[in-house]
């Protein structure tokens, strides 16, 4: 999304600065990645939008060039009703479907500056998963470049939209068999490892797309050393890699 709107980040660098602020960074970008994030996670309800939005922790003073072009105050709450009014006559659409049309009444009830395309993008993404308990989000991927800025007559649109969902859809089934792959074989790579050490960071790595020593202690229930033993281990053997290369807040993920 952040690519799609010209204000790329690329993933190991949003995922150090969740470990620790960076200088240098677009830091507008990484407040959207931040927000981003936290919203496909599953944070904030995407029925109040004022809330999900985040729009209760800016001042109007302090508001950034994007954050100013969108509408304040009471012409926010009714550009909100205006778009809940427009979206209630897709409503009986399906989930998958509906969601190439949010996104053109989300711009045209300006619930977002033009050139703010994260926020409706993570929105319908949020709203294509519901009623699905395994997923709280549809991902589009890279295959969202295709339809988070898109034109033409509606047919076409929905024709991309669904591709890009099918297309996103595969790439995670695929991402989901590489790391099912990966466990099985640092299992039996690890097999000889005495006590269940091995077996709990494997779980964790599978788990985590990015994590650090500290993160692994906690979600593998072992020592600081023992996790940053066991990385260390695991990367002579090649089934780990530091993407960071620094000596601290060093972030580990699967390799293979």
């Amino acid at each position: 999304m952040l690519w799609a709107q010209g204000t790329p980040l690329r993933r190991e660098e949003i995922g150090r600065d969740l470990m620790e602020a960076r200088a240098g960074a677009d830091l507008e970008a990484m407040r959207l990645a931040r927000w981003g994030i936290r919203r496909l996670e599953g944070q904030g309800d995407p029925r109040e939008l004022r809330g999900f939005l985040g729009l209760h922790r800016a001042a109007v003073s302090g508001l950034d060039e994007l954050l100013a072009t969108r509408p304040t105050g009471q012409d926010f709450d009714a550009a909100v009703e205006e778009f809940r009014q427009l979206a209630g006559q897709v409503a009986a659409l399906s989930p998958l479907v509906r969601a190439a049309a949010l996104r053109v009444l989300w711009r045209l009830c300006g619930l977002s500056a033009p050139e703010m395309l994260a926020e409706p993008a993570t929105w319908t993404a949020r709203d294509m998963a519901e009623g699905c308990e395994a997923l709280r989000f549809v991902p589009l991927g890279r295959h969202g470049r295709a339809v988070w800025v898109d034109a033409g007559p509606p047919a076409e649109r929905v024709a991309r939209h669904l591709a890009a969902v099918t297309a996103g859809i595969q790439d995670a089934r695929h991402e989901l068999a590489r790391v099912a792959d990966w466990q099985a074989r640092a299992q039996a790579a690890m097999a000889g490892v005495k006590g269940d050490n091995a077996g709990r960071v494997i779980r964790a790595l599978a788990a985590h797309p990015l994590l650090n020593a500290a993160m692994l202690e906690e979600s593998a229930g072992i020592s600081r050393d023992t996790a940053e033993r066991m990385l260390a281990r695991m990367k002579a053997m090649g089934l780990a890699r530091e993407i960071t290369g620094g000596r601290r807040f060093r972030l580990w993920m699967l390799a293979g």
